[in-house]
């Protein structure tokens, strides 16, 4: 496995230093993350399944692509990387909102992005990813309390449902 830096932030996301993702986990330093909400053209989301053998939140559902933001990389690059790593797909992000999340794990800046596929083209990765489908906005809410979702991934979509989904500009929460 190949070690992945990240910057170190401090509270108002600024960078303080480099460190590996580990360090920054077990550390509890504050570093970043870009997650997408990803649609298709019918509106409805993406949500998928950790396999069971992940380190992190394994077998656990998400409705967000996420990744670490990598040192010198831009929220919104590291937003494109992770759609094309995970699912094999390119789509242009368009911000939506950001906050500071405690996270399960470690603290870090949560950047969460929309964008729109075809949902047709995705080939989903393996070692991210053990199932995905597509859930209307209605089906989702009922989903999350009821299936086990990721807790970072549940946090921000409260932030979401609060926020309404007339959202043009990142907004900090």
């Amino acid at each position: 496995m190949k070690l992945e830096l990240v910057e170190h932030v401090d509270e108002q996301d600024r960078v303080v230093g480099h460190v590996s993702r580990s360090e920054a986990v077990q550390g509890r330093l504050l570093y970043r993350m870009a997650m997408v909400l990803v649609r298709d053209k019918q509106g409805r989301v993406l949500v998928h399944q950790r396999p069971d053998s992940s380190t992190r939140f394994p077998g656990q559902y998400s409705w967000l692509v996420a990744g670490a933001v990598a040192v010198g990389e831009s929220y919104e690059a590291a937003a494109s990387r992770e759609l094309a790593e995970e699912l094999g797909v390119r789509g242009t992000v368009r911000p939506l909102f950001k906050f500071l999340c405690e996270g399960e794990m470690s603290p870090y800046w949560f950047f969460v992005f929309e964008t729109v596929v075809d949902g047709e083209h995705i080939v989903a990765e393996p070692a991210e990813v053990a199932w995905h489908g597509w859930l209307t906005d209605e089906e989702l809410d009922k989903a999350m309390p009821e299936w086990p979702f990721v807790s970072d991934s549940r946090d921000a979509y409260s932030r979401y449902q609060a926020l309404g989904t007339s959202t043009s500009q990142p907004r900090t929460t």
